[in-house]
């Protein structure tokens, strides 16, 4: 499933397609995604201004000029594609030809400015609502998500209140969205060897300065993500067709048995398995 920076790359790559632009036409091929459309979604949608594109952990959020906000979750497999738009500004080229309409492409936005956006989706886990903007905070699917961690509300500070008293390993702590939002198993991995803890160790447990070190290597690592282009592992590329490359800076994610990249380290890279999830990193670096 995209994580926080897979999300803030395809909301960035969206910007020069839709931010300010008027959506001509919605145009929905199927009833539903992972969960039905709300009533009336592509009337309610067609010929609405996209005053602002923002991200919210997971989500994609357009802010419509109609006083409502369409709320775009990628699910695990969902791509946004654009054609119709020289963007020259931006790394990559959208197509200036609009290819053919494909199976999996369940909901088409016809931008007036002559662009097309369309959301592809082979598993249909991803999702689309729309909902009042003033009233977003209570919605479903934000209601309880914690700080987001690039966020002037997420710190060290905060961290340790929430992890204060708590026996649960670090790694599934981290993975609580109401704790902190939008950190998935790759970067959470990747954060906890930058900052040499153990996924195994409790999250009470963590002396402040290793949890300063933590909220800076959580910040460090979704940074450069995003300034790669996020990571492409499977489904996932960017707006404009092109591939992540921040899996090729995995310091541990999927490198089980490889040498750790710590100079002078004798181990390698181990996996367990916690909450169904694998964990990747170095017992000599992390404790």
């Amino acid at each position: 499933m995209p994580e926080l920076p897979e999300v803030e790359t395809v909301r960035q790559g969206l910007l020069p397609a839709m931010e300010g632009e008027v959506i001509a036409r919605l145009e929905l091929r199927r009833a539903d995604l992972r969960w039905p459309f709300p009533p009336d979604m592509a009337a309610r949608v067609s010929g609405a201004r996209v005053m602002q594109l923002r991200r919210r952990s997971k989500y994609i959020l357009a802010d419509l000029d109609r006083g409502e906000s369409l709320l775009i979750h990628l699910g695990m497999s969902g791509r946004m594609v654009i054609s119709g738009l020289a963007a020259a500004h931006v790394p990559g080229q959208f197509h200036f030809e609009h290819p053919a309409v494909e199976k999996h492409d369940h909901v088409i936005f016809h931008m007036a400015n002559g662009a097309r956006v369309s959301f592809n989706d082979p598993r249909r886990f991803g999702a689309m609502d729309l909902w009042s903007t003033d009233q977003l905070a209570t919605h479903p699917l934000l209601a309880s998500l914690g700080p987001e961690p690039l966020g002037n509300s997420f710190h060290a500070d905060l961290l340790k209140a929430r992890f204060a008293g708590r026996k649960t390993p670090v790694k599934a702590a981290l993975l609580d969205q109401r704790i902190v939002a939008g950190l998935g198993n790759i970067y959470v991995c990747e954060a906890l060897f930058r900052a040499g803890i153990h996924p195994r160790r409790a999250a009470g447990r963590i002396g402040p300065a290793r949890i300063e070190a933590l909220t800076e290597a959580i910040r460090a690592t979704l940074q450069e993500a995003i300034a790669a282009g996020g990571s492409s592992l499977r489904d996932y590329r960017q707006a404009n067709g092109e591939l992540g490359y921040f899996q090729h800076a995995f310091r541990v994610y999927g490198r089980e048995g490889a040498a750790c990249v710590s100079a002078n380290c004798p181990e390698t890279v181990r996996r367990i398995v916690q909450s169904g999830r694998s964990s990747f990193y170095c017992a000599a670096c992390q404790r």
